[in-house]
């Protein structure tokens, strides 16, 4: 069966690379016009070059979702350009690794404001046209770590577990005007921060998972693809495990 978002408007923050990349190329090549984010002019016209090659309707925007203003300055933009954004991807995420008793305050707030409170910011700003159109998705990204911990990541695994909570509240909020609100949640995945480990590392994660292999982005990008269609219209204040049976609920 072919998923198609055509007429969609959607907004991925996170695009230039990674999973969010792929997200991006997915749902642009189910005919939605995608906005890519990134945190650098280069990263926002490496993603507007892709969509090019890809023949995607959308851009790249330079982005940091950290900063208020710019949030609403890029929102502003987007929707002048094309349109109300009918699906946001919250998928803008930083690690700031280190055991809790050497953490110091800035690598726990700039955990929390990168990775929680934009997604408050971008929903919050979205909302508001979703109810007018009485139709929306907000998909955001949390992770395995948000639901199992992981040593010497005390301040990601906090934000990722706060935006599942985070999610099913605004899901009850904005049921009643037929906006669905999901997660994703993936579990150790081929990127370019697992491909930088050592094999003896892979090999220790790898162990963890009863698929015996890391996930790869496309397997991420499909499930928010179906989570961006209409085959999920009576999905909301949910979560989709992809981690290989690494964590099984």
């Amino acid at each position: 069966m072919n998923i198609s978002l055509a007429g969609e408007v959607i907004l991925v923050t996170g695009a230039s690379r990674g999973i969010g990349a792929e997200i991006a190329k997915t749902l642009g090549l189910a005919g939605a016009t995608v906005a890519g984010t990134a945190t650098t002019d280069e990263g926002a016209n490496r993603i507007t070059e892709i969509f090019k090659k890809e023949n995607i309707s959308g851009r790249g925007y330079r982005l940091d979702v950290s900063k208020v203003e710019e949030c609403t300055a890029v929102l502003s933009e987007v929707e002048k350009t094309h349109g109300a954004i009918s699906i946001l991807i919250n998928n803008a995420g930083i690690t700031r690794d280190n055991l809790l008793m050497r953490m110091k305050e800035d690598e726990w707030d700039d955990i929390m404001d990168t990775n929680l409170k934009s997604v408050y910011r971008l929903s919050k700003l979205v909302c508001r046209g979703m109810m007018k159109a009485r139709s929306g998705k907000i998909i955001n990204l949390t992770s395995v770590v948000g639901f199992m911990g992981n040593a010497g990541q005390s301040n990601y695994a906090a934000a990722k577990a706060g935006i599942v909570g985070f999610s099913k509240s605004l899901a009850r909020e904005l049921g009643g005007r037929n906006i669905n609100v999901n997660c994703v949640a993936p579990g150790f995945i081929d990127t370019e921060m697992t491909q930088g480990l050592a094999e003896e590392q892979k090999k220790t994660l790898i162990n963890q998972v009863p698929l015996g292999r890391l996930g790869e982005v496309s397997d991420i990008a499909n499930a928010v693809l179906f989570l961006a269609s209409n085959l999920s219209r009576y999905i909301t204040g949910s979560t989709i495990h992809v981690n290989g049976g690494m964590l099984m609920e």
